[in-house]
């Protein structure tokens, strides 16, 4: 299995207002290199194994978290950390930073010496930054022209869905249409209806009315055939009583004429 790629990073760092240094960082898992120039000098630091194994020791830190800490602190420059890039003699250089641990204040640094083909160390710096600079200046064109496609395929999906939102309206507002106008049609229908049911319903009341005095009439009549009969009857007894009476015509009969 091989090992992974080196990861490089490139840091403009300013170490005072009068001071600034370009960092160039190649990282491996289990050590680095430093490339450093101010523009006229150069100098680099190789960060063997066994030294990064001793410093992660020292801090009882593993070795992996030990560089990702410094690649942290050298590939951008953190807010709050002092850095230093100071003689350390003989022409060396002594780079420093700062960080906070647990709420301590701790200080890392490296010694860095002059390098021998100072002209090659600034032209690879330079070089690095401007193929960095390429490839950001390629991504930001390719990200814009992306970002121009997407901007047009928004504005073709806003037509389209106002288009669908017309439609939408236009569809509703005959569907509508057409809905009221089969509902007035029935409203129309059903008010006939009532008309005509009401109609009915007037002539058949009159002729119930003809009827009730029609039988008015006719129990009228009737009282009057009952009292009627009801003399006849009595008149019908008067005379069956007078003939069972013989002796008031026997008198009659009787008496002496003058």
């Amino acid at each position: 299995m091989g090992s992974a790629s080196p990861k490089h990073t490139c840091l403009k760092l300013i170490i005072s207002s009068k001071e600034q240094i370009f960092v160039k960082g190649t990282w491996f898992s289990s050590h680095f290199d430093l490339f450093i120039t101010d523009g006229l000098q150069s100098w680099t630091c190789h960060a063997s194994e066994e030294e990064v194994e001793e410093r992660a020791s020292q801090w009882d830190q593993p070795v992996s978290e030990y560089i990702d800490l410094a690649e942290k602190y050298l590939g951008f420059q953190q807010p709050g950390s002092a850095y230093g890039f100071d003689d350390a003699g003989t022409g060396h250089k002594r780079l420093s930073w700062t960080f906070e641990k647990e709420g301590t204040k701790l200080e890392w640094r490296w010694k860095c010496q002059p390098s021998s083909n100072s002209k090659k160390t600034t032209a690879d710096i330079l070089d690095f930054l401007m193929d960095a600079n390429i490839r950001l200046s390629d991504e930001v064109v390719s990200k814009t022209e992306s970002f121009e496609r997407m901007k047009v395929e928004a504005e073709k999906c806003l037509t389209q869905s106002e288009k669908l939102s017309r439609e939408k309206e236009e569809f509703e507002s005959a569907i509508y249409a057409k809905f009221l106008g089969v509902l007035n049609s029935k409203k129309k229908k059903l008010r006939e209806l009532r008309d005509k049911l009401s109609k009915q319903g007037t002539a058949v009341e009159e002729p119930v009315e003809e009827d009730a005095q029609s039988t008015d009439r006719t129990e009228t009549f009737d009282e009057g055939s009952d009292e009627e009969m009801s003399g006849e009857e009595v008149e019908k007894e008067g005379v069956g009583t007078s003939k069972n009476v013989p002796g008031g015509r026997g008198r009659g009969r009787g008496r002496k004429r003058k």
